[in-house]
């Protein structure tokens, strides 16, 4: 919860508002009593209690909304080896962070995503 607490202080600071769960059924939960097209992006820790992050991002990709599909979702996580990153798109990720997360690289990778 501290590096999700200074995620969430980095973010602000550029004027990004976001939410925090603390496991992955609490993200699912959360996206599925959302309005459609609520959030513009989901970071995801892969390790998380309860439901870990390809758990949770697979849960979301199935789900019968239209920004379900298309919602970006980028692995957080301190595993970056080639099969880290094969699992995370394999779950239905669009990007593979590795933990420490540099700013620039993450706010790139955001603007990217929203971008496409």
């Amino acid at each position: 919860m501290i590096n999700a607490e200074m995620l969430k202080q980095m973010l602000s600071s550029s004027g990004v508002h976001s939410d925090i769960e603390e496991n992955g059924q609490d993200v699912v939960n959360r996206f599925s009593r959302s309005p459609e097209g609520y959030y513009d992006a989901i970071l995801m820790d892969v390790r998380m209690p309860v439901m870990t992050g390809l758990e949770a991002t697979k849960e979301i990709r199935s789900m019968h909304r239209k920004d379900a599909k298309s919602i970006p979702i980028i692995a957080l996580t301190s595993n970056d080896s080639p099969m880290d990153v094969q699992k995370s798109i394999d779950a239905g990720m669009d990007e593979h962070l590795s933990k420490p997360v540099e700013p620039g690289e993450l706010y790139r990778t955001l603007e990217h995503l929203l971008h496409r």
